[in-house]
């Protein structure tokens, strides 16, 4: 407990310091004004993993952070060498940080495949992270390979092989079919570890054709498939001679010896001893499969000792012995047993435990004060024994500077009257063929006064007799002497307290008595520091009245009381569980203050209900149980009377009904003879009954039994009555679900649902199978017994025959049984259709008809015609090959189809085939045909260039697909605003041979449409389109901003605005004293270009002009040549400025205002802009 608060308290370093003369430990507070101030080598603290896996699809990042006193620079290397991150563009480091993010967009990730290392320096030393190995994964793809298929005997063994392409990480196989369901695995058939599909035995239900393999890798989410296979199971018993070769031509047999029952042997592994290695800490997987039939069974022992308890686990049905977290002790034999009831055989393997390094004891960093002593040690595990080196600031030590202060023995570091400046960073490296391991500690020499960590005045609250911790974590160097004190007095170690490593006083029972005020004081040799706690002592909470023990019906009331005592100054708070858990979110669970209500119990709400009384120091709980009474109790005395042949009367006594009335009996029955411990339900009465009429079947062996039901639910079955046998009798039944299957062109298979023990009637029970063709006189019949099909070979080609089931036993024929009508087994239709025509209905569908085959030649039930189709070539241009026929199925006797999806313009084959249910017939001859022009596809593309004021370039080039003789192209265009107003649509019809056009007397700055067909004499085709806008627009608008943000402009519009005030204040004061003031011969004078607005058409200079905001006031005149006409005053001040609308009077009144041209903005580049004006920021001010 102490150890936990002081962690809570401090993170950072291990300190070790003197204690006589050698050091202990100490953990460095990472307190930021502890820390401030405190020099600190480097220390690691995020790093990528050792063995790092990159995504080639992303950037890599290898990281590498570190802290330290003055903060760490970083660098790199890489194999060994100097990694100059500067060189390389595509490497950045991020700020503050070693963390390297290399951009491979454009690269290869294989380019950066390498082992990387980072080193972490400041002034105080160097600290190096692990060898980063970087590596790029890999998903390759599946070797093309073509798998024969494979055709095995019943009952023989089977290895499917997986074989996957190596990557990195390695797949994760997992065998599917066709429909990407997971194959079925049991016992018998299995996975191995190394992906193979094993089959002890094969059985008829492994004859199938999507054996697929398939590989998943992880990294990139990625999945390979190996090529279907294909096994063909064969029964060789049950086959002649003819049959069995046509199964076997073009396959590979698997297994040359008899398929019958045999004792197990090994297939994987091989013999009676194999070996294995498994590292220390990994996970071990020992693996046995075994041929054999019956299937056998696998168990596993070592031959010495135990298998390791809590770490070993079966997988695979027995298979797979897998243990955890390996240890030295898991090494030796093991050994696995397959059995089956004809024998067994074992196989042993034995584990070699071999160990990387592993840490027994690391190098922790030591903080020491000038003069003192430590030590730093490096002890690791590993088989074979790790070589252990030290290195200094990332040199090896040999290599290093020589320290008098410090020696190595037997690979411990002492350090001895160490003096400040001697800071450093040590390297311990183990390392042995299976890994290696890299630790840094840093030596910190300090000399720092005591500090106590602990808050000041900290209340501590305890529980009477429980233990109490009072802490005072401190920090100094050298380490601190801790000191406790009571009211003054000096506590020491003894029975009633204890003083602790860290600093933390412990009174293991504390009473009341205890409670007051503690100083603890923290002292060195360079001062002392103490710091004042309280501890309070709180009585106990204690349940006084506890929640009793409870029985109620449904839907009454259950309530539970729990009433508490508690320190006075604590508050208590009340939790009601059930069942350890919530209570239910129900409405009928009422909460009082001291007590639980549960109204309208049911049977769900039976349980263990807990009352738990918390405070912030202390809980106490107690529970109690409710029980809801429901169920009835089972029915007793069961009695047999009224015995017949096929009936018998069953009487009971009912048990008791628990308060919910029994609603009805519920009687089975078990077949000892046929189905041993098996109850079927028979019949049910009402709950008032306590007898029934039971019917029986022959030749059954019953045993009864009764339930009873309520509301609630059933009770426990009674105990069985006394066994009740009926007189075995011919069958009452035949079998169900008679068919007749085709399976082959001379055999059909007649299947049934067999009769079960109770419905055969008697012992014997066998079918009586016969068979004739339609019509025929003579039936041919054979008895079966414990079988559910028979296969009749030599039959006609698809003949439909009459088919009955009977049963029979040893008593007789069951009654007579009902004919099925089938037919026997298809062929191959023997005929292609003919006279074949084809009818072009436009460039794209053409219409086909064809002569049915003669029914005769069809051998079977005519499911339809397949046509194929396929176009040969253009005949406009070369292709470079023929098309993949393409294959459309008609079912029925559709001899008229019409062929859609195809080119215009193209040369196209066809032929059609019949096909029944066993496959497809001979294919007619190759019919060829045309297909007119059509309508051509659009060009490929449409680009603009040379954009100009009022001017642009068209390209394009041809369209792809042009489905005829190309006539030309039409070129249609239109302008359109931000509101998507659109221009009247211009036409322009070009050549065939054209590929460009130039556009003149366009608008400048206004955005274009563009739509342009290709033609053909069918008309024309899709369009292409583009946009674009000519370039005025966007010139002007950038100017206008780039002006009217600068500083020079708004300064020049300041001096302006005064300018025309002074003027107006000059003329008003001259205009009262009756003089004049030549406004219009100084403008005249001193006309300045460049605040002159410039007119659109002829660049000369003009006005601007406004329909809303610029009208003429009243009383004013603007002329249509851009220039204010003056009135009978010489001396007004209305030409001054550009287009003014004011004017004064000859009496000086003035009777308009100065105003400029407002500038509109723009948006997108659809209306005009115009640079802005001095003039009209003037305008504007006035």
């Amino acid at each position: 407990m102490d150890r936990k608060r002081s962690c809570t308290l401090c993170e950072g370093a291990v300190m070790l310091l003197l204690l006589g003369h050698m050091t202990t430990g100490l953990e460095v507070p990472l307190d930021p004004k502890v820390l401030e101030g405190l020099p600190q080598p480097p220390t690691i603290t995020h790093q990528s993993p050792k063995d790092y896996i990159i995504d080639p699809r992303e950037n890599i990042i290898i990281h590498c952070e570190a802290k330290g006193k003055p903060h760490p620079s970083f660098s790199w290397t890489r194999n060994g060498t100097h990694f100059d991150v500067e060189k390389d563009s595509k490497v950045i480091m991020k700020p503050n940080s070693g963390t390297l993010v290399i951009d491979i967009s454009g690269e290869k990730a294989e380019a950066y495949e390498g082992v990387y290392q980072c080193i972490a320096r400041n002034e105080h030393g160097s600290a190096l992270s692990s060898n980063i190995v970087i590596r790029q994964s890999r998903s390759p793809l599946w070797s093309k390979e073509k798998n024969e298929p494979i055709t095995v005997q019943r009952g023989m063994s089977l290895v499917l092989q997986c074989r996957p392409p190596a990557g990195l990480p390695p797949p994760i196989i997992f065998w599917m079919d066709n429909n990407f369901q997971r194959l079925p695995q049991n016992s018998r058939v299995s996975q191995a570890l190394n992906g193979d599909l094993y089959f002890s035995n094969v059985l008829m239900e492994d004859n199938r054709s999507d054996y697929i393999c398939y590989a998943r890798f992880p990294h990139t989410q990625t999945i390979q498939q190996k090529q279907p296979i294909t096994v063909n199971v064969l029964d060789i018993e049950a086959m002649n001679d003819t049959v069995l070769a046509a199964f076997l031509n073009g396959s590979d047999f698997w297994g040359d010896s008899p398929s019958g029952e045999r004792a197990p042997t090994f297939m994987h592994p091989t013999g009676t001893h194999s070996t294995t290695m498994v590292l220390k800490g990994d996970t071990l997987e020992l693996e046995c499969i075994a041929d054999g039939l019956p299937t056998p069974d696998i168990s596993w022992t070592k031959v010495v000792g135990e298998l390791p308890s809590g770490r070993f686990s079966f997988h695979n049905f027995q298979k797979t012995l897998k243990i955890t977290e390996v240890t030295e002790e898991d090494g030796g034999d093991y050994r696995c047993l397959a059995k089956n009831r004809l024998g067994n055989n074992h196989h042993t393997i034995t584990v070699a435990v071999r160990a990387a390094p592993f840490w027994i004891s690391a190098p922790q960093n030591l903080i020491l004060a000038p003069k003192e002593t430590g030590m730093l040690t490096c002890r690791v595990g590993g088989n074979p024994t790790p070589k252990v080196t030290w290195s200094v600031n990332g040199i090896p030590i040999e290599n290093s500077h020589k320290d008098p202060s410090r020696k190595i023995e037997d690979g411990v570091i002492i350090l001895s009257d160490v003096q400040t400046g001697s800071s450093a960073v040590y390297q311990c490296n183990a390392s042995n063929e299976y890994g290696y391991l890299l630790a840094n500690a840093f030596v910190s020499v300090l000399a720092e006064p005591p500090r106590v960590l602990t808050p000041p005045n900290h209340v501590y609250s305890v529980i009477t007799n429980r233990r109490a911790l009072l802490d005072c974590a401190s920090f100094g160097s050298p380490l601190p002497k801790i000191t406790w004190f009571k009211d003054s007095q000096s506590i020491l170690d003894g029975d009633s307290y204890i003083i602790h490593k860290n600093g933390t006083l412990e009174i293991s029972v504390a009473q009341s008595l205890n409670s007051g005020k503690y100083t603890c004081m923290a002292s060195n040799n360079l001062g002392n520091k103490e710091n004042h706690v309280y501890l309070e002592v709180k009585e106990p909470t204690r349940i006084l009245t506890q929640p009793g023990y409870n029985v109620v019906h449904r839907n009454s009331m259950a309530v539970f009381e729990c009433k508490v005592k508690h320190d006075p100054t604590l508050f208590p708070s009340m939790i009601w569980l059930k069942d350890n858990g919530e209570l239910p979110d129900d409405p009928r669970f009422e909460l009082g203050p001291d007590s639980l209500t549960i109204r309208d119990v049911t049977e769900d709400d039976e349980g263990t209900y807990t009352c738990i009384r918390n405070t912030t120091l202390d809980h106490d709980s107690a529970s109690a149980t409710l029980r809801v009474v429901e169920k009835p109790d089972p029915p007793t005395d069961l009695e047999l009377t009224d015995q017949r042949e096929r009936s018998v009367r069953l009487t009971w006594t009912p048990g008791d009904e628990n308060n919910s009335p029994i609603n009805l009996f519920l009687i089975q029955y078990e077949d000892s003879l046929h189905e041993p411990g098996v109850w079927h339900n028979m019949t049910s009465v009402s709950g008032t009954s306590t007898t029934s009429q039971l019917d029986l079947s022959p030749y059954v062996y019953y045993s009864f039994r009764v339930l009873a039901l309520n509301d609630v639910g059933p009770s426990e079955p009674s105990a069985p009555s006394r066994q009740y046998r009926t007189n075995p009798a011919q069958p009452d039944m035949n079998p169900s679900d008679v068919e007749v299957i085709g399976t082959s062109p001379d055999s059909m298979t007649i299947t049934w649902r067999e009769l079960t023990g109770l419905e055969a009637n008697g012992p014997g029970l066998q079918y009586k199978v016969s068979w004739r063709m339609k019509d025929a006189d003579r039936w041919t019949s054979l008895t079966l017994a414990n079988v559910s099909q028979y296969m009749v070979t030599g039959t006609p080609t698809f003949e439909l025959y009459e088919v009955t089931v009977q049963a029979v036993n040893d008593y007789g024929p069951g009654p007579r049984p009902e004919v099925v009508l089938g037919y026997s087994g298809e062929d191959l239709p023997t005929v292609a259709p003919e006279n074949i025509k084809v009818s072009i209905q436009n460039g794209t569908v053409a219409e086909v008809r064809w002569e049915a085959v003669p029914l005769s030649t069809v051998q079977g039930r005519l499911k339809g015609y397949k046509v194929s189709y396929w176009k040969m070539r253009s005949l406009h241009k070369q292709d470079s090959e023929p098309e993949k026929p393409q294959v459309l199925i008609f079912s029925g006797n559709e001899t008229e189809v019409r062929l859609p999806g195809l080119h215009p313009y193209s040369q196209y084959a066809l032929n059609i085939r019949a096909f029944n249910g066993k496959g497809d017939g001979p294919t007619s001859s190759d019919r060829q045909f045309e297909t007119p022009e059509g309508v051509p596809g659009p060009p490929t593309h449409l680009k603009v260039r040379n954009l100009n004021l009022d001017s642009l370039i068209l390209e394009w080039a041809p369209p792809l697909e042009d489905n005829g003789h190309l006539t030309g192209y039409l070129l249609k265009y239109q302008s359109f605003n931000t509101t998507d107003e659109l221009g009247p649509i211009k036409e322009v019809t070009l050549p065939a041979n054209e590929t460009s056009i130039t556009l003149d007397n366009l608008k400048y700055s206004t955005r274009y449409k563009f739509y342009l067909n290709a033609m053909t004499v069918k008309g024309s085709g899709p369009a292409v389109t583009e946009e674009a806008v000519t370039i005025m627009d966007e010139a002007m608008t950038n100017k206008q901003v780039d002006i009217a943000t600068q500083g020079w402009f708004i300064g020049l519009m300041c001096a302006i605005a005064l300018l025309i005030l002074v003027l107006l204040i000059v003329c008003f004061i001259k205009r009262n004293k009756g003089g004049k003031y030549p406004v219009k011969e100084k403008e005249d004078a001193h006309q300045d270009p460049e605040i002159q607005p410039m007119k659109e058409d002829d660049g000369t200079f003009g006005e601007y002009s406004d329909t809303e905001d610029h009208k003429p006031l009243k009383g004013s005149r603007t002329p249509s040549n851009g220039t204010v006409k003056k009135d009978d005053s010489d001396d007004s001040l209305v030409d001054y400025g550009e287009g003014g609308d004011g004017q004064f009077n000859e009496d000086g009144s003035f009777i308009g205002q100065y105003s400029g041209k407002k500038e509109k903005d723009t948006a997108e580049g659809n209306e005009s802009s115009e640079a802005p004006s001095p003039v009209n920021a003037m305008n504007s001010f006035v």
